[in-house]
């Protein structure tokens, strides 16, 4: 199993890399590394606590029935 911390400069590389590929269908600017960084610590803050509480309502709701 690969740790969390090299995955996490190559998920920040393939989003810049994404960034500037579809840049002009989305309408953003092409993102430098940088800046990909911040946003995977963004998301890697809001979306695994997110995910972990909708999974502990949807199961929730299955044991009550």
């Amino acid at each position: 199993m690969v740790p969390a911390g090299p995955l996490f400069f190559v998920s920040a590389w393939v989003l810049m890399v994404f960034a500037g590929i579809a840049g002009k269908e989305v309408g953003v600017h092409p993102l430098g590394y940088l800046s990909a960084m911040v946003l995977m610590i963004g998301l890697w803050l809001t979306v695994p606590p997110a995910t972990g509480a909708a999974s502990r309502l949807s199961i929730g709701k299955a044991k009550r029935r």
